[in-house]
């Protein structure tokens, strides 16, 4: 692991000669980074591990809680506590405890080292399948730290929990909370259902870093009545769900765009009377009940011989 951090952070560092050093607090972050990986590259690590960090640490209740969750368990060969334990991640101790201020890897908002830098410790150990895409996402590309979503302090992160991880992701993507709030909308707001049902946060080869190949295999994951093949087809309906619906929420029904008949005339023009518009809703078809839906009632496909127009 030490050297996935050297690798990963010596591409982006400006020479630094150890032999110069200045007190820790006047580091640019480019030498306090440097001086990290120098750190890694001596491999100064503690004899006695935990323990010698836990003579100060020990007291914080955040630092303790790691022994709560995975990766602080002793028993399992893969977490860092049974390897190099604090160090593991934090880095070789050095004289850190000597009273010299030396600098140790942090993470977090307070961490004086950019983010890249801190994730590529992460990425020293979580190196699967589900994070091929991590450097073209953009969550990469914003550079967002992996601690910025996960607690590893903690019995239970809250970005891996079904009942917390909606609110881990709309602390940033405030659109989107606005949206599963509104009349219409996903049981998310509930946790019924999460983001991470539909969307990858590390990433994918889909747009909008979607967990399926493409929007509508995504939705036809739970909707698979609107999956077809049907004998008439309609087009924007085969093409992309979200023409007509914005999936995680509308103050219409149904999570559309707009209301029947405006949402129609979007690309159905004057045509007759499918472009009359009724100002008082309950006049006639065409402005009262579900409007254009009132015929037209198999919208998203019909299997009938006669269902050329969508009707039956």
């Amino acid at each position: 692991m030490a050297f996935m951090l050297i690798i990963g952070v010596s591409s982006i560092l400006i020479p630094y000669s150890s032999a110069n050093a200045t007190p820790w607090d006047d580091l640019s972050a480019e030498q306090l980074e440097q001086q990290l990986v120098d750190k890694f590259a001596q491999g100064n690590y503690s004899p006695k591990g935990a323990d010698n960090c836990l003579m100060c640490h020990r007291k914080n209740e955040k630092v303790m809680d790691i022994f709560k969750g995975t990766h602080g368990n002793l028993t399992n060969s893969e977490s860092p506590m049974a390897g190099l334990q604090c160090e593991a991640c934090h880095g070789p101790q050095g004289n850190h405890n000597k009273g010299g201020k030396e600098p140790m890897i942090a993470f977090g908002q307070d961490s004086k080292l950019s983010a890249p830098t801190q994730n590529t410790v992460c990425q020293g150990c979580h190196n699967d399948p589900e994070q091929m895409a991590w450097h073209t996402s953009t969550h990469n590309l914003e550079e967002i730290a992996c601690a910025d979503c996960h607690t590893v302090h903690a019995a239970k992160d809250p970005a891996l929990d079904k009942l917390s991880v909606n609110d881990t992701c709309t602390s940033c993507h405030t659109q989107e909370k606005a949206d599963m709030n509104k009349r219409s909308s996903h049981p998310m707001k509930w946790d019924q259902m999460t983001c991470i049902d539909c969307h990858a946060p590390h990433g994918s080869m889909s747009e909008s870093a979607l967990v399926k190949p493409t929007v509508n295999d995504t939705c036809y994951s739970c909707h698979a009545e609107k999956r077809g093949p049907f004998l008439w087809e309609h087009a924007p309906v085969t093409e992309d769900c979200s023409s007509c619906h914005n999936p995680h929420g509308s103050v219409n029904d149904n999570l559309l765009d707009n209301r029947a008949p405006q949402l129609c005339q979007q690309c159905h023009a004057s045509d007759g009377h499918a472009s009359r518009v009724v100002p008082e809703p309950g006049m006639d078809a065409f402005g009262g009940g579900k409007s254009c839906l009132n015929c037209h009632s198999q919208i998203h496909g019909s299997n009938h011989p006669s269902g050329s127009l969508l009707q039956r």
